[in-house]
């Protein structure tokens, strides 16, 4: 049979590290890319006797996202230790939880933006949610770098607050994975839970599939691909895993529940090991920390739930006037985001036109720089400044154009006062009035024309009022005026 006879069923365990200072048990600081193994004490370390206190602050963020995903949270939620023998965990167990974690139910949106851009004019399920099963909150492991013959350990990550966000077997393509893992990591970014940046390991997914032949069969045999940290690589990853386990039913193979890995440089999924089951971890209630009542910890964060892309882009559409497109592009990007809603408050002009500006010529030279919207050197304040100097008619559209160019260069520098440095002086009202009287005098025939209803030619003599002008005057203003005086 052909791929596309089969029902493929895919299920994600996202990891995804909180933004804390401290770590999940200890007191020790988070950290990226600092000395190995300097951020460490006897607790992260599992050494005999170190006894773990709870971070609180880790646990208001999750009970966040909960909110943030429609989850709910149970009354009274516990810890337990998944018992298993691997270097990167020197105590031998991971405290996490199993029974009563702190979120419940809820679901991802699936952002049409957030597909692939190949994918996004053909999307199966538009406005789908994916139901999420819980949300539970452990620590993380060490970092492990495997060499040729040997293993290097960095403790530094380990104990950090991580997340794990598991959602039900009901994704149904590489497309939709793809755009979970995009919506996902805006809704935490979105909500101060997490940077989320998948290059820095801050969050990682395991991705489970399975396929059938037909939507009454029990689901098949499940193969977990292990710490996947590209939403690319785990697209390819899934046209590559589905292909091989079609094939594998279509030569009468029997499957068999296993962890697998991508090797991407071979472009292919390699089987690590048959997979555990819950109870091979042995799972049981940790007995160094209390269960935790959670009625005060969601009454301080209710109020921190903020309004989230879907929400934002809607408010964009239905206050500002802006396009369904233009709503998304400032919307996928929590800076980005920001960088309008700033610019938008202190513009004199229509949010449309602020987002038409930052998409059209701000994204536009930050792309061809390589440069982040953080790293831009045009502050929503001064983009805001050029933009009223254009809504006031002191610029043409040119001009503003070269103004931002200059500010570019010149961050420092006011845009009123950058303008009159580059000559970008509007012409007075008496002497633009002489400027036209002028260009209508040069002109008979176009002006005949134009009164006999060739309205198009009055461009031609805006033109001839610009270059008269030497640029001072404003387009629009120039045109209006020709317009009066001849219609």
């Amino acid at each position: 049979m052909p791929v596309s006879d089969y029902l493929v069923t895919i299920g994600l365990e996202v990891h995804c590290q909180i933004k804390t200072n401290t770590k999940m048990f200890c007191g020790c600081e988070t950290s990226f890319a600092d000395e190995p193994n300097t951020h460490t004490c006897p607790t992260c370390l599992g050494l005999p006797g170190a006894l773990p206190v709870l971070n609180e602050f880790a646990i208001e963020r999750t009970i966040l996202s909960g909110m943030l995903l429609g989850c709910t949270t149970p009354p009274t939620v516990v810890w337990d230790r998944k018992n298993y023998f691997y270097p990167d965990m020197p105590k031998d167990y991971q405290i996490t939880q199993m029974d009563l974690p702190l979120c419940l139910g809820g679901g991802v949106p699936l952002y049409d933006h957030n597909y692939p851009k190949d994918a996004q004019k053909d999307i199966a399920n538009p406005g789908k949610i994916v139901k999420l099963n819980r949300i539970h909150l452990e620590e993380d492991v060490a970092k492990s770098t495997h060499l040729a013959n040997s293993t290097l350990i960095d403790f530094n990550r380990a104990g950090t607050p991580l997340m794990e966000i598991v959602s039900e077997p009901d994704l149904d393509s590489a497309e939709e994975t793809f755009a979970y893992l995009k919506s996902l990591q805006q809704i935490l970014i979105a909500g101060g839970i997490s940077d989320a940046d998948m290059d820095k390991g801050q969050m990682r997914c395991d991705v489970n599939i399975s396929v059938r032949k037909n939507e009454s069969d029990p689901l098949g045999t499940k193969i977990e691909l292990k710490n996947m940290n590209s939403t690319s690589a785990v697209r390819r990853a899934i046209y590559y895993e589905v292909a091989r386990q079609c094939a594998a039913l279509d030569n009468g193979e029997t499957l068999v529940q296993a962890t697998w890995r991508w090797d991407e440089d071979l472009s292919e999924t390699q089987e690590m090991r048959t997979k555990e089951d819950a109870h091979d971890y042995r799972y049981f209630a940790d007995p160094d920390l209390l269960p935790v009542t959670t009625a005060d910890y969601l009454k301080k964060v209710r109020p921190l739930v903020p309004e989230l892309p879907h929400e934002k882009s809607a408010r964009f559409q239905s206050e500002l006037g802006l396009t369904p497109y233009d709503a998304s592009v400032l919307t996928s990007d929590f800076h980005l985001c920001q960088y309008f809603e700033a610019a938008e408050v202190e513009a004199k002009t229509s949010g449309k036109k602020v987002a038409n500006w930052i998409i059209n010529n701000l994204l536009g030279l930050l792309n061809e720089k390589s440069l982040a919207i953080t790293d831009s050197p045009v502050g929503p304040e001064k983009l805001a400044g050029i933009l009223n100097l254009l809504e006031a008619n002191t610029l043409s559209g040119n001009q503003a154009k070269d103004l931002f160019a200059a500010l570019w260069e010149a961050p420092e520098k006011d845009p009123a006062t950058l303008a009159k440095e580059l000559g970008f002086e509007p012409a007075d009202n008496s002497a633009l009035d002489g400027i036209i009287d002028e260009v209508i005098a040069a002109n008979p025939d176009e002006v005949a024309a134009i009164k006999g209803g060739n309205e198009k030619l009055l461009n031609f003599l805006t033109g001839q009022v610009m270059k008269a002008s030497r640029g001072k005057a404003n387009p629009k203003a120039a045109t209006d005026a020709l317009r009066t005086k001849l219609l």
